[in-house]
């Protein structure tokens, strides 16, 4: 079992993350039915038998997903996963309205960042979440562009290659 821990300065909560147990899939549950959740992610929240369905099938029974389960003490907090669509792999995470703003989904990206280390790796979150978007921009991914999901814009993310990256830095910046 994964297990990695830091301490938060702001509120002294230990953030974790560990393999999911399905025990947390009720949390995530409602968390996902929270109405500002669903507003600022334009996500349509998923009646609780398809809910569970999804979790256990498409995600823990997918083999090239790695989903962890975000701890704040003892406390589940979210979770964050990455999976394979098509040729590219793309991170996702979810947290619980009692968790934003502390830092939590900061840390929670660091830390699956050093489990995760395919690069390059996307994320695509609603345009409008702007504190998702700036938490994956501290985290060194690039504006790649845009992508519709239904009537919704989301915002396409890379965190390149470290040859990618590179070669990036040394590109003149393009006028807008």
């Amino acid at each position: 079992m994964r297990d990695t821990s830091d301490e938060l300065s702001d509120d002294h909560a230990a953030v974790r993350l560990r393999d999911v147990l399905d025990a947390d899939l009720e949390a995530f549950l409602a968390y996902e039915h929270d109405p500002e959740a669903v507003r600022r992610s334009r996500f349509t929240p998923r009646p609780r038998d398809a809910f569970m369905k999804h979790w256990r099938t498409s995600v823990l029974g997918d083999e090239t997903c790695l989903v962890q389960t975000v701890l704040v003490g003892d406390d589940v907090a979210g979770n964050v996963a990455s999976w394979w669509d098509g040729d590219r792999r793309f991170l996702g995470y979810w947290l619980g309205r009692p968790y934003w703003g502390r830092g939590i989904g900061t840390r929670a990206l660091t830390l699956f960042l050093e489990l995760d280390r395919t690069r390059p790796l996307y994320a695509d979150p609603f345009h409008g979440n702007t504190a998702s978007v700036r938490a994956l921009e501290r985290h060194g991914f690039q504006h790649a562009g845009t992508v519709r999901h239904g009537d919704d814009e989301h915002v396409l993310l890379v965190l390149p290659d470290s040859a990618t990256a590179a070669e990036n830095q040394r590109r003149p910046p393009t006028a807008p």
